[in-house]
C-alpha cells in the first residue's frame, strides 16, 4: 500500500483529495495546524468512506502543527518512518492563500507560504523523499487580454500571494536542477476550484469572512448576507464583469491523483501544469447558473474593482491533456449544485 502525505489536508482542496486518495486505497497522512480549517473534514471524509465501503478506516493518521516549526515536522516523518518505513509522495497544500490579506499582510505570506515549504522539502531531502506535487496558482500569471493562459505564458503576480507560490516554484527548479538525485517535482496551476462532494458531507467552509466569489454568492443564497457585491461591471470582458475557470474541487482532487501516479513512473523531472476546464464563466454568469440550478435569486449590486484583481484568468489545459490525461468530468452546472447542496445541508458548515 503506497502511503501519502498531504500537508494541509483538512483544506478545502486538501480534504477532497485525502477522500480521493483513501478510495483509491492509499495510506494516508495528513499535517494541518487547523488555523484555516477544521479537523470535522477529516471525520466528514471517513464518514463518507466508512459509508461507501461498509467498513471503518485505518488508513488516516492525522498530525496537528504548523510547517514553519521545524522540529515538528521532523517529528512527524521519524514517527511516519519508524512505522510505515516510507512516504511514496508528498502533496503540498498548507498555506495561507487570501489576495486580500497578502496585500495587508505579505508578511504572514512570506512566512507560511515560503519558510513552511523550505523546512517541509529540507526535511524531506533528509529522508530521500522525492515526489513532491505542490499547490501553486494561476495567480503567478501576469494579466491576460482575453486569451488562455499557457504554461510558458507571461509570468507576473500582481499580489503578495501570486509572489510566494512564484517564489516556491522557482525554488523546486532550483533544487530539482542542482542536485543528482531523483526529485519528481510538479507545480500544479489551479484556476478557481468551486463545489462540493456529491455526498454534501464535505465542502467549502472559510474561516471567517470568506473573499471568494462562490462562498458568497452561497451565504447571499442561504441569507447570511443581504447581497452579492460584484467588483466592477466595466472590465474587458463580455459583460463587464471578471471572466475565470471554475473547476470542480473532485475534479482537480483527482487530477492530484493523476499527477501524483503519473510522477511515480518517471524519472527526474520538474514541470508546471495548469489544471482547470478551459471554459471561461463570468461573475454573472456564473451567478446566473446557480439561480438556474437551484431556483433561487441572489441579489446583487456592482461595486468599484478590487485591486490585486484581474479582467480574465482561464487555462489553455491542452498539456494536463496531453501529458497527463487529465480530463474535467464535472460542468459548471454541477459545481453550483453540489456547492449549493452542501450548504443547505450545513448551513453551518462543519
Amino acid at each position: 500500500m503506497k502511503s501519502i502525505l498531504l500537508t494541509g489536508g483538512a483544506g478545502f482542496i486538501g480534504s477532497h483529495t485525502c477522500l480521493a486518495l483513501l478510495e483509491k486505497g492509499y495510506k494516508v497522512y495528513v499535517i494541518d495546524s487547523f488555523v484555516n480549517s477544521s479537523p470535522k473534514s477529516l471525520e466528514s471524509v471517513l464518514k463518507i468512506y466508512e459509508k461507501k465501503y461498509h467498513n471503518a478506516n485505518s488508513n488516516l493518521t492525522i498530525c496537528e502543527g504548523d510547517l514553519r516549526d521545524k522540529n515538528f515536522v521532523k517529528k512527524v516523518f521519524s514517527n511516519i518512518y519508524n512505522v510505515n518505513k516510507r512516504i511514496d509522495g508528498v502533496i503540498h497544500f498548507a498555506g495561507v492563500k487570501s489576495v486580500l490579506e497578502s496585500q495587508k499582510n505579505p508578511l504572514l505570506y512570506w512566512n507560511t507560504n515560503v519558510l513552511g515549504t523550505i523546512n517541509l522539502i529540507e526535511i524531506m531531502n533528509s529522508y530521500n523523499c522525492f515526489n513532491f506535487v505542490f499547490s501553486s496558482s494561476a495567480t503567478v500569471y501576469a494579466q491576460s487580454n482575453n486569451s488562455l493562459l499557457k504554461e510558458e505564458s507571461e509570468i507576473g503576480p500582481i499580489n503578495p500571494y501570486g509572489n510566494t507560490k512564484l517564489t516556491v516554484e522557482k525554488l523546486l527548479e532550483d533544487i530539482f536542477k542542482s542536485q543528482e538525485n531523483d526529485c519528481k517535482f510538479a507545480s500544479l496551476r489551479y484556476f478557481n476550484p468551486i463545489g462540493a462532494h456529491l455526498s454534501g458531507l464535505l465542502g467549502e467552509n472559510p474561516v471567517g469572512i470568506p473573499n471568494n466569489i462562490f462562498p458568497l454568492i452561497i451565504n447571499t443564497a442561504a441569507g447570511i448576507q443581504k447581497e452579492l457585491k460584484i467588483y466592477g461591471n466595466d472590465w474587458p470582458t463580455k459583460d463587464g464583469t471578471c471572466v475565470r475557470d471554475y473547476i470542480h474541487v473532485m475534479d482537480l482532487a483527482e487530477a492530484h491523483i493523476k499527477v501524483l501516479d503519473f510522477l511515480s513512473e518517471e524519472g527526474p523531472t520538474y514541470f508546471n501544469l495548469n489544471v482547470g476546464t478551459g471554459i471561461g464563466t463570468s461573475v454573472l454568469e456564473l451567478v446566473k447558473t446557480f439561480e438556474r440550478v437551484n431556483n433561487l435569486k441572489i441579489p446583487y449590486v456592482f461595486e468599484g474593482r478590487r485591486m490585486g484583481d484581474a479582467p480574465y484568468v482561464v487555462a489553455d489545459n491542452s498539456l494536463s491533456k496531453s501529458k497527463i490525461n487529465i480530463r474535467t468530468k464535472r460542468n459548471i452546472e454541477d459545481m453550483c449544485r453540489d456547492g449549493w447542496n452542501w450548504k443547505t445541508l450545513n448551513p453551518n458548515g462543519f
